[in-house]
């Protein structure tokens, strides 16, 4: 049986797949850069009842499933990991800085164009 959640007034299972990049696929999500990595992205869904049943770290792109409430966007998810990694990481670790300037560490998101859709 599958195991729904409730909040005051809705019962759900919302499960999202996310898969993102660093810039240039650049295998930088090793070593300690990605045990730090992995804490921060558990210590922000635990602060946003977000639910972890899988996720996987390569050195060049990641892999999560999360289970979110109905009340964040999945690009406010993605927002709030994606950039408190980055500020942390860039904090952190020196010679990401020399090899992501410009303060982007993850490649842009694919974007699909919604006449695509219709």
């Amino acid at each position: 049986m599958s195991k729904y959640r409730k909040s005051a007034h809705t019962v759900y299972q919302l499960h999202y797949h996310f898969v993102f990049i660093p810039k240039y696929r650049k295998p930088v999500l090793r070593g300690e850069i990605a045990m730090r990595f992995r804490d921060l992205v558990r210590e922000i869904c635990r602060s946003n009842d977000i639910e972890i049943p899988k996720g996987h770290i390569s050195p060049n792109h990641v892999h999560l499933l999360l289970d979110v409430p109905p009340s964040l966007a999945p690009s406010r998810v993605m927002q709030a990991i994606k950039g408190k990694n980055l500020n942390h990481l860039l904090r952190d670790f020196r010679a990401l800085r020399k090899e992501f300037w410009g303060r982007h560490l993850w490649a842009p998101d694919f974007r699909r164009d919604p006449s695509a859709l219709i």
